[in-house]
Formats: structure tokens, sequence, C-alpha cells
């Protein structure tokens, strides 16, 4: 598995908490910055990683900004794209279960590290289902022509 992961300079803390447990898990990422504490602007750093993973450079990519909010706009506006927008354990599962989600987005302003790293992993290691969900990311897909 390879990850893309960027954030803004709200998410520069909880990024680089994610990376250390990229490293851990020994998951290869690459890591699109910001590398400073300057103010920049998200969806600027949302589109190399969502570029990344709609090319299939990447498997998937995780995206940090303030609230998170963001972050999954601009990086649901790139086709193929599902960005899920997480901020607790059942909803890390579910949309990796149900959606398929290939981005996940979270607020370093919204949860702590430790959340957050729960959250990462739990999104990292679980598979879709397929079966009747796959229906429903086909019609999401429908709705990008």
């Amino acid at each position: 598995m390879r990850i893309a992961i960027s954030s803004d300079h709200g998410g520069n803390n909880l990024r680089r908490e994610i990376m250390q447990l990229l490293d851990e898990l020994n998951i290869s990422y690459e890591d699109f910055g910001p590398q400073s504490a300057d103010s920049v602007d998200y969806p600027d750093y949302a589109k190399p990683v969502t570029e990344g993973v709609a090319s299939g450079e990447f498997d998937k990519g995780i995206l940090i900004c303030g609230t998170g909010i963001g972050m999954s706009i601009a990086a649901n506006k790139i086709k193929g794209i599902r960005c899920a927008l997480v901020h607790d354990l059942f909803s890390a599962k579910a949309t990796r279960c149900h959606n398929d989600s290939n981005v996940l987005a979270m607020g370093e302003r919204v949860i702590g590290p430790g959340l957050a790293r729960e959250i990462a992993k739990v999104w990292l290691e679980t598979d879709f289902e397929g079966g009747r969900h796959t229906r429903r990311i086909e019609k999401i897909s429908e709705l990008e022509q």
C-alpha cells in the first residue's frame, strides 16, 4: 500500500503524528507538506494527494486541516475521489466497508492525536465489502460524468 498525505498549516502537527503511525505500520507514503507553519491554502495541498490517488500512483490519501471540512470539499471535486471526513472509529470503518473511500480527511482542531491515529489505523486496515455497495459506488461514479 502506498499513501499520499498532506495538510494545511492547521493540520501540520496531526499530519506528523499520522506519518509516525505510517512508519510504525511500515506503510509507504509520500508527504506533500507543507514544511512550515506559515498559512497556506488547503486546496493547493489537497490537489497533489487527490490527483495521485485518482491516477493510481497512490492507493489512498490522507488530508488534514483545522476541521477537515475544507480538505474534504476540495478533495471531492476531483473525479474518482471519495473523500470521507471522519472523526470517530465507527465512521472510519463504515466509510471503507460501504463507501470504498480512497481519501481520509480529519481535523486537527476537532480531534486529538490518539483518536486520529486510531481512526487512520482502522481506515487503512478495513477493506471494502463490495456486494450491494459496489452498485452504489458505481452510481456515485455516474454522477461525475
